[in-house]
């Protein structure tokens, strides 16, 4: 016999069978999908939203994806690379905003002299801060001893995209040759829980090919990777990529926001404890976009600080929003949005993922 909708809400495990059918929910069903996972959001990690200051550090990347607005082969878009003391300036705007945490996110580089610059960046925030930035990374692929020396200067979170975790769609939405390679990708979120980072990933929902049974799997590959956090959001197609041309594949855009809030639902309803992240792309399809991922069960935010010379050229997609105020008074009207969830903001503290934290608890 098939199980009553909320009967599978009110489960402990999950069939992919009954990811499929909370993914599908509509109406009723998706209101008392939303329903459970923000009350399992507010029983396993409160009702706090934690500060991520979001820092785009370079737009330049040797990588290549079909999807992506900064990928090698996109000629049409400007490349810059932050200067240091931009970067430094930006930190210290967090720090004394009282953010808590700090993320670094750039397109992919791995020369000696990019590592090294990420690893002295590094110290020197550690510095201005007297120790009291948190900073995630998000810089892509990176070898082993690369990942230990960043983590030694001083980073502690490490977000890696898995994009998709269905190798077959995973190849059709990157060149198939040997830096795009999906098992690189999944050893490289190894190396980092090696290295003693906490560990993110996320996928992209409503690309091209996808099918609901891909999201579901995309949810199992979270939860068996033990990951710790997440970022991820709807796909946003880039007219100056390769995979621009199935662009009538797609579902319509609000069809991919509602499914981009399931997403979110399903996956706190999944993992319990882990950092959802309310992503911006959800913000560039719905002016309530991030204030519904937190409502339905996302508990982090990352706010975009980069000097706003820089922040207009890092589009990874079209529409990407960008912020005309001041940074300061953007935070302010940030604050009231996230009260008016029913949700606290909170200052000065990292917000590290109690799912790292409780699996090393001893």
């Amino acid at each position: 016999m098939q199980k009553s909708f909320d009967t599978i809400l009110q489960q402990n495990s999950f069939t992919k069978v009954d990811l499929v059918r909370m993914l599908l929910a509509k109406g009723e069903e998706q209101d008392r999908l939303f329903a459970q996972a923000a009350k399992i959001r507010s029983q396993y990690v409160g009702n706090k939203v934690y500060l991520r200051g979001l820092i785009e550090l370079s737009n330049h990347c040797r990588k290549n994806c079909l999807y992506c607005g900064i990928r090698r082969g996109n000629k049409q878009t400007d490349r810059y690379m932050l200067p240091d003391e931009a970067v430094l300036q930006a930190c210290e705007f967090a720090y004394k905003n009282n953010f808590g945490s700090i993320v670094l996110q750039g397109g992919e580089l791995t020369s000696k002299q990019y590592v090294s610059r990420i690893e002295n960046l590094l110290m020197q925030i550690k510095k201005l801060s007297n120790n009291e930035l948190g900073i995630t990374l998000s810089l892509g692929e990176q070898s082993e001893e690369t990942y230990r020396h960043w983590f030694e200067a001083g980073a502690h979170r490490y977000l890696l995209r898995i994009e998709s975790s269905n190798c077959e769609l995973y190849e059709k939405i990157h060149p198939r040759n040997i830096i795009h390679d999906y098992n690189r990708r999944v050893a490289c979120l190894k190396l980092l829980q090696k290295t003693g980072y906490q560990v993110g990933t996320g996928v992209m929902i409503g690309l091209p090919f996808q099918m609901p049974n891909d999201l579901a799997q995309d949810l199992l590959f979270i939860q068996s990777m033990d990951i710790d956090m997440v970022g991820m959001g709807p796909y946003i197609e880039h007219k100056n990529t390769p995979l621009y041309q199935y662009k009538d594949l797609l579902l319509p855009i609000e069809e991919r926001y509602w499914l981009s809030l399931r997403m979110v639902a399903v996956l706190r309803i999944l993992t319990k404890d882990i950092n959802i992240a309310a992503v911006t792309a959800l913000q560039a399809i719905h002016p309530e976009g991030r204030n519904m991922a937190i409502q339905v069960g996302a508990n982090v935010i990352m706010p975009n600080i980069t000097p706003g010379d820089f922040r207009n050229i890092y589009k990874l997609y079209e529409n990407k929003p960008t912020i005309s105020q001041d940074d300061e008074d953007n935070i302010r009207v940030l604050v009231e949005q996230i009260k008016s969830t029913g949700n606290e903001t909170v200052f000065g503290k990292w917000g590290d993922s109690l799912h790292f934290s409780n699996k090393h608890t001893i």
